[in-house]
C-alpha cells in the first residue's frame, strides 16, 4: 500500500511547503455570521483537449415523463431491469487541514481518535457506505443485504430491481492514501465555533483546487474510479458563508469526466455533517447524477437532480441513525425519482418518496410542479 501511494506522499509535503510560504495568521476562535447548513454541487471543471481516458465510468441513460415533458438523466451503474452488479474502485484520500496563529499550528486532522477507539479514516471504512447490512423500508420490504446507496438505489427502482433481483451498483473496498495536510492560508480559511464545534473553515474554491491539483497528480485515479476527500471537524464557506458540508463536481476529459467526492466528518454527535452523515449525502447525489455536465447535472421539473438536497432541513439534518459494528452511524435520508415527478409505480411500496418515506414530503421537488 505504501509503495501505491508514494507520489501521493510527496505531493503532500510539497503543498504544505508551498503553504507555509504564503502563511501569517489565521483567526482565533470565533462565531462567523448565522452558519446555514448546506452541500453543494460544483461546475466541472471540463476541457475537451484533455486525452479522452480508456476507462469512462459505467453509466446509464433513462428517463421519466412528466407534465407530457421527458426528463433524461444518466446514473452510475447499468439499468437496473438488467439485473447486472456494478462496482466501483473507491481511493480515500483524508485531508488534514492546518491553521497557524502566531507560534501555534492547529491541525484538524482524520487521524484524531474518536470516543468509540476509531479515527474518521476507519470510522468511515467501517460504516454502512461500505459495510453490508440488511436494509427494510417502513412498510416492510426487504431491499437486501448491501450498502447503504445501493439499498437506496434498489429501492428507487423496485419496480425494476424485484423482478431483477441481482442489481446492485457497489462501492468497492476504499484503497487509503496516507494523510496529505494543507497550511490553510490567513485569507482562505480560519478556525470557528459552528453548531457547537470547534472546526477549520477553508474557502470552498480554494479547497477545491487543492483537490483537482491531487487527482492530476495521482495517476491510478482514472474516471472508472471514485476519489472520495475526507476531512475531519471541518466546514467549507462559499462567499464567506458557512458551511458546507460536502460537495461532488468533475473533471478532466469532457469526453470522459472524472468524477470526485469530498466530506467533512463532524465528530461530535448531533452536529451538522456527523460521522458519514455528508458521505451519504454525496454518494447517493453521485449515484443518480455523477458527471455534473451539460446543463450542469440531470435536470429535473425544479433545478437538477440533486436527491439529497431535500432532506437537509429535517430533523437531525435528515439523517437517521443505524448502529453497525457497535458504533452508530447517521445517514441521510435520499429522495426517489417520485419526488421529481416520475410515475407512482417506479419506487419501493408503489411510490415512496424517499428511502425512509418521509411523511413530510409534498412531491413534485416540494412545490406542485
Amino acid at each position: 500500500m505504501k509503495q501505491r501511494f508514494t507520489a501521493l506522499s510527496l505531493l503532500a509535503a510539497l503543498l504544505v511547503v508551498a503553504s507555509l510560504a504564503g502563511a501569517a495568521f489565521a483567526q482565533d476562535a470565533t462565531d462567523t455570521f448565522p452558519a446555514h447548513a448546506l452541500y453543494v454541487r460544483r461546475t466541472p471543471h471540463l476541457t475537451n483537449d484533455v486525452g479522452t481516458p480508456a476507462t469512462p465510468l459505467t453509466t446509464w441513460n433513462g428517463s421519466f415523463v412528466y407534465q407530457s415533458r421527458t426528463y433524461k438523466y444518466n446514473m452510475v451503474g447499468t439499468a437496473p431491469s438488467t439485473g447486472t452488479s456494478t462496482t466501483v474502485p473507491v481511493f480515500i484520500i483524508p485531508i488534514a487541514l492546518a491553521y497557524k496563529t502566531g507560534s501555534t499550528t492547529t491541525i484538524f486532522s482524520p487521524t484524531t481518535k474518536l470516543s468509540n477507539g476509531l479515527n474518521a479514516i476507519s470510522s468511515t471504512l467501517k460504516s454502512p457506505i461500505f459495510q453490508v447490512m440488511d436494509w427494510t423500508t417502513p412498510e416492510g420490504t426487504d431491499l437486501g443485504t448491501t450498502q447503504y446507496e445501493d439499498a437506496f438505489q434498489r429501492g428507487n427502482f423496485w419496480s425494476q430491481v424485484s423482478a431483477a433481483p441481482g442489481y446492485h451498483v457497489l462501492l468497492g473496498k476504499p484503497k487509503v492514501a496516507p494523510t496529505v495536510t494543507i497550511l490553510v492560508p490567513p485569507a482562505d480559511g480560519s478556525i470557528a465555533n459552528e453548531f457547537g464545534v470547534k472546526v477549520g473553515l477553508a474557502d470552498i474554491d480554494w479547497f477545491d483546487a487543492k483537490l483537482e491539483a491531487l487527482v492530476t497528480k495521482f495517476k491510478q485515479i482514472q474516471p472508472n474510479t471514485l476519489p472520495i476527500f475526507l476531512a475531519y471537524d471541518v466546514y467549507l464557506t462559499e462567499s464567506g458563508e458557512c458551511c458546507v458540508g460536502g460537495y461532488h463536481s468533475s473533471m478532466g476529459s469532457s469526453a470522459a469526466p472524472q468524477a470526485y467526492a469530498y466530506f467533512g466528518y463532524i465528530g461530535t454527535a448531533g452536529a451538522f455533517a456527523q460521522d458519514v452523515s455528508a458521505l451519504s449525502h454525496e454518494a447517493g447525489e453521485w449515484l443518480d447524477d455523477p458527471l455534473v455536465v451539460e446543463t450542469g447535472g440531470n435536470p429535473v421539473v425544479c433545478g437538477i437532480l440533486e436527491v439529497g438536497d431535500p432532506e437537509e432541513g429535517f430533523a437531525n439534518y435528515g439523517a437517521f441513525p443505524y448502529t453497525l459494528g457497535g458504533s452508530t452511524y447517521n445517514l441521510q435520508d435520499l429522495v426517489y425519482l417520485e419526488y421529481f415527478g416520475a410515475p407512482k409505480t417506479t419506487s419501493v411500496d408503489g411510490g415512496a418518496e424517499s428511502f425512509h418515506d418521509n411523511p413530510f414530503h409534498l412531491g413534485i421537488c416540494n412545490n406542485g410542479g
